[in-house]
């Protein structure tokens, strides 16, 4: 998921912000992941990998989603990308309701 970053004038920035399934497919990309591969060598490996969920900035460690799925090995990417997906969703639906939240997406930092 993406959303367009508060407009603040200048152009040096990104044009989308990236979060939930799409920011972690990046972050999975940058940091070499390969495929097939165990939940816990996920966990142990990359479990700080932070994963953004939302645009307000709310983020969740990929070790916590991991610990959420009852799959132990995932053959590919998509794979894993499929199973993290409702994890993923569920957190930024629950963090989304709170007013906190909803200021901390309208105000940018």
């Amino acid at each position: 998921m993406g959303v367009q970053p508060p407009s603040n004038d200048m152009d040096d920035g990104p044009d989308v912000v990236e979060f939930g399934i799409a920011a972690l497919d990046a972050q999975l990309t940058e940091v070499s992941v390969t495929f097939p591969i165990e939940s816990e060598t996920l966990a142990s490996e990359y479990g700080d990998v932070r994963i953004p969920i939302d645009a307000g900035g709310t983020e969740l460690r990929l070790a916590d989603a991991l610990a959420e799925i009852p799959e132990q090995r995932f053959e590919t990417e998509r794979e894993l990308l499929n199973q993290l997906h409702p994890v993923l969703e569920e957190h930024r639906q629950n963090t989304s309701r709170s007013i906190l939240s909803q200021l901390r997406a309208l105000v940018p930092f």
